[in-house]
């Protein structure tokens, strides 16, 4: 019992110096708790996968009742913003100057060919230097023109039906919303400042200002050390995951369809990863500057282009695919989306779970076999 009892003391005697330290240092408590606040401003109103407001020039040659009406569903939809050209050539020199996107051709014989029932080809010229942003506008141009011949068919004007009718669903992000899935993606990316980039600079700050010999020759031993530096960390973690989910809920709407205890214990997994291999690289590095680079090359960078957080990773190479699989971001996100977008589909959580288990145990006991009591 008194052993135990001095254990807890020198514990808490740590824990007080190390919770003093992040108090003095204005940095961690910046990136704990300012940071998420402006990632998730820049990223859910600065930065959109989706097109808004696309210029096209709009080339109509039929200046009939059913051309107007097309003209006017694009102007209508808030994908495009419309311009009026009066010649297929001034709309290609508008689409070589970058004034616009697009071009909407109207054919001369629009009505002609929906009054004998044939189907008039509009033809849709994209500028395709962005392929996705290219494949992005094809779609909304066709949804458009999906629209609009859906109502001539509902008042009984002359239309030609396609053979097939195709009817669309989305589940999940019913709203093709880009916004909801990038927030929580981007709580991983919080979890990855505080537990890497912070956590990497603990021990290589007390070697630089001389500091860790004192704590040395003190009684604490290896594991308290490792408790007294990471605990700190971890609530700042927890309240930065806390505040993201809040603000991306409450802020940006983004609906939470799954367990929030579920959630809470992948994200604890998460961040233990996260914290065991910013401590490693610190007791490796044993100098800030190296270590605050080895951690934004191991750690942010990673996390920021190879977890699927802004893409899906099925469509890279495959050594891309394999390299990606040691991340431990891309779990941590695989089961986030699922989570925030889908609810608790088991096949997908748990299995995130047992990889994150895995890795958050593996990089705690590889940092642990880092850290010695000896110079």
């Amino acid at each position: 019992m008194t052993v135990m009892r001095a254990r807890l003391m020198r514990l808490r005697g740590f824990l007080r110096k190390e919770t003093l330290q992040i108090r003095r240092d204005p940095s961690s408590i910046f990136l704990a708790l300012v940071m998420p606040v402006i990632l998730l401003f820049l990223f859910g109103y600065g930065v959109s996968l989706d097109s808004k407001d696309v210029p096209v020039a709009v080339v109509s040659e039929d200046h009939g009742e059913a051309a107007r009406e097309l003209a006017a569903r694009f102007t209508l939809s808030s994908y495009f913003k419309p311009v009026r050209a009066t010649s297929l050539a001034e709309a290609r020199d508008l689409l070589n100057r970058h004034k616009v996107d697009g071009i909407v051709h109207v054919p001369s014989d629009l009505s002609r060919q929906l009054t004998l029932g044939q189907s008039p080809g509009v033809q849709i010229i994209v500028n395709g230097t962005d392929s996705n942003r290219a494949s992005l506008i094809q779609g909304y141009a066709a949804g458009v023109l999906k629209v609009w011949a859906q109502q001539r068919q509902s008042r009984g004007l002359p239309v030609r039906s396609p053979a097939v009718s195709v009817e669309h669903r989305v589940w999940f992000n019913e709203a093709i919303d880009s916004t909801c899935f990038l927030v929580p993606g981007l709580v991983a990316m919080v979890m990855t400042l505080i537990g890497v980039l912070l956590t990497a600079l603990v021990i290589a700050r007390e070697w630089e200002r001389g500091t860790m010999e004192a704590i040395l020759v003190t009684p604490l031993s290896v594991n308290e050390m490792m408790v007294g530096k990471l605990l700190p960390y971890f609530v700042l973690g927890m309240m930065g995951l806390g505040l993201s989910v809040g603000l991306g809920m409450s802020v940006f709407h983004v609906p939470f369809r799954g367990s929030f205890s579920v959630y809470l214990a992948i994200s604890t997994l998460f961040l233990l990863a996260s914290l065991g291999l910013g401590l490693f690289i610190s007791a490796a590095g044993r100098v800030q500057f190296v270590a605050s680079q080895a951690s934004m090359i191991v750690g942010f960078l990673p996390t920021f282009f190879l977890s699927g957080l802004l893409f899906d990773l099925e469509s890279t190479p495959w050594p891309i695919q394999a390299f990606s699989r040691i991340i431990p971001a891309r779990y941590f996100i695989s089961a986030s989306h699922t989570m925030f977008l889908a609810g608790d589909v088991w096949s997908v959580v748990v299995w995130d779970g047992l990889v994150l288990a895995i890795m958050a145990t593996a990089l705690v006991l590889l940092a642990r076999s880092r850290m010695s009591k000896r110079l």
